[in-house]
């Protein structure tokens, strides 16, 4: 049976529906609109002036919640190419864009990663964390498939796109040679991250931490008394001394940890905000995916005791990009 707000949203993409797009002219920039932050800024950083790209999802949004709007509708249904990450995350949104692949190019980049490299999700078979922009080495993939997607879209300008994406895939390559050497140093004993959700697993598996996170892979799910209970128990245990909240979830779950630990006589502190599902401001370094990456690096290994340059691999945190 077809719900109400599947029906509400069919309706509105057939609305808006037109013919299938011709190739983009050689005069013409390419329309992209990106569901997070961190496709669209890869897709800028492709595309240079040759592509306009839209984000849906600004800082602090989540994207596993994110319900989209008839703007957004109307943007994806005009634009060239849509691109989204895929692989659940953006779960609300799932019935809209499978209508819009009727209608114009969408493409799940995130599903450019193969299988093997992928996290298998922990309650659902065939399922896969698609958290996959917390290991640079897995966004290469990503970054590789969003030039594809535009050459297919705007052949003519496929040199300037292979150009682009070469630059980028050599500053993605030194952002994984600084974030080995920075959280290497932090003690193999300390190399333990808590935050609010599992968004970092395959941070995890990159660097050699153990991630924990109070909710699942999806924000959608609820942290019961009885895992903060053992979380707890957990940090006590183990004398773990800092925990870590994120930007775009609440940190309500990290202060019950906190005031639970205090309870049983270990402090723990808030080791630094980190960005998990959304960047930071527009404008700012940490509003780029590399200065995304980067500040999660260095707030993880400065608060777990590493040796990290204050301001980050090329010295920009907390300036503007």
């Amino acid at each position: 049976m077809i719900t109400r707000r599947r029906l509400l949203t069919f309706t509105a993409v057939a609305a808006l529906a037109v013919a299938p797009l011709p190739v983009v002219a050689a005069d013409t920039k390419l329309s992209v609109v990106a569901t997070t932050g961190m496709i669209a800024d890869t897709a800028r950083r492709i595309g240079r002036d040759l592509v306009e790209v839209r984000a849906l999802m600004g800082p602090g949004v989540d994207p596993h919640a994110y319900r989209q709007t008839r703007t957004d509708i109307v943007a994806m249904s005009r634009a060239d190419l849509v691109l989204w990450n895929g692989l659940f995350l953006e779960a609300q949104m799932e019935d809209v864009l499978s209508d819009l692949a009727s209608r114009t190019t969408v493409r799940a980049v995130a599903e450019a990663v193969s299988q093997g490299k992928l996290v298998a999700h922990d309650d659902y078979a065939d399922r896969f964390d698609p958290h996959v922009w917390m290991d640079p080495t897995l966004w290469r993939d990503v970054a590789i498939d969003i030039r594809d997607a535009m050459i297919e879209a705007a052949p003519s300008s496929r040199q300037a796109f292979e150009a682009n994406a070469e630059a980028f895939l050599a500053e993605l390559d030194a952002l994984a040679a600084y974030s080995t050497k920075a959280l290497t140093s932090v003690p193999e004993e300390a190399r333990v991250l808590v935050t609010a959700h599992d968004a970092f697993n395959y941070f995890g598996r990159a660097y050699g931490f153990e991630v924990t996170g109070i909710q699942g892979i999806s924000t959608e799910s609820e942290a019961g008394l009885n895992r903060i209970t053992k979380l707890v128990e957990m940090l006590v245990d183990r004398k773990i001394s800092a925990v870590f909240v994120e930007s775009s979830v609440s940190d309500r779950s990290i202060r019950a940890l906190i005031e639970g630990a205090a309870a049983g006589g270990h402090e723990i502190r808030i080791g630094g905000e980190l960005y998990s599902d959304a960047m930071g401001a527009p404008g700012t370094y940490e509003g780029t995916y590399i200065g995304m990456i980067d500040h999660n690096v260095t707030v993880i290994t400065s608060g777990l005791g590493g040796s990290v340059p204050e301001r980050g691999m090329s010295g920009k945190l907390g300036s503007g990009s």
